[in-house]
């Protein structure tokens, strides 16, 4: 449709709706995050899907590289994280 000035109006179907959105990975959102366990209290510096898959139900297992507080050595860990199917 026109309109008497030569515009053109453009249905929302023809205009095509783009979302812009942020894609995350569990890997990156693990990054940065507080560690806390009975034995060590740090932060997760690095973390990746667990090469030898640690059953848990629901969730996935990750390995992650834990810097403590304590500015001790880097320690590995596993972690469990809930997925919802």
């Amino acid at each position: 449709m026109s309109d008497p000035y030569g515009r053109i109006e453009l249905s929302k179907k023809e205009r095509g709706w783009q979302m812009s959105a942020n894609v995350y990975t569990i890997e990156s959102l693990l990054v940065g995050t507080p560690y806390r366990s009975r034995t060590l209290t740090g932060e997760i510096i690095s973390a990746e899907i667990h090469p030898k898959a640690v059953w848990y139900q629901g969730c996935e297992s990750y390995l992650v590289e834990v810097r403590p507080s304590n500015f001790g050595k880097v320690v590995c860990r596993t972690v469990a994280v809930k997925v919802e199917n």
